[in-house]
């Protein structure tokens, strides 16, 4: 069995849910938010998170053919124009190695976003990649 961090370092645990308590109050729909969680966890492999954030999203509305093709976003026109932008940064913060968040697609999220919306959704990406690296790390399974 791993470490349990919220169990051997606390603080941690409560600086990463500081970071939740930020996302609570920012201007993304509650949708927006599992849109950003999930993806970044299907490029993680964090089945912990993948299972949590599917979840929250069916509780809030969102449909079982959107989750199922959230991995083919672009090859569908089920997500709207902003949220393939929120998608491609979520993409790209999360797969950082390849280029980082590319001009192209920081001006197409000027076209639905403000600076301090785009800021947010990069905190939004920054925190979920946080905890698929801290799921992944110590083996959180997903509940049964």
């Amino acid at each position: 069995m791993r470490v349990n961090i919220n169990e051997t370092e606390p603080q941690a645990f409560k600086a990463m849910y500081a970071l939740e308590g930020y996302l609570a109050t920012i201007q993304l729909s509650k949708i927006e938010k599992e849109l950003i969680k999930i993806r970044a966890s299907q490029i993680n492999g964090c089945a912990f998170c993948i299972d949590m954030h599917t979840k929250d999203a069916l509780k809030y509305g969102e449909t079982t053919q959107r989750i199922f093709l959230l991995n083919a976003w672009h090859e569908t026109q089920l997500f709207t124009e902003k949220e393939k932008a929120i998608l491609a940064i979520t993409e790209e913060i999360t797969l950082i190695t390849n280029k980082g968040l590319s001009d192209a697609t920081y001006a197409k999220a000027e076209e639905f976003f403000d600076q301090n919306q785009i800021a947010q959704i990069i905190m939004a990406v920054v925190t979920i990649n946080a905890w698929n690296r801290i799921a992944v790390s110590t083996n959180l399974e997903p509940a049964q």
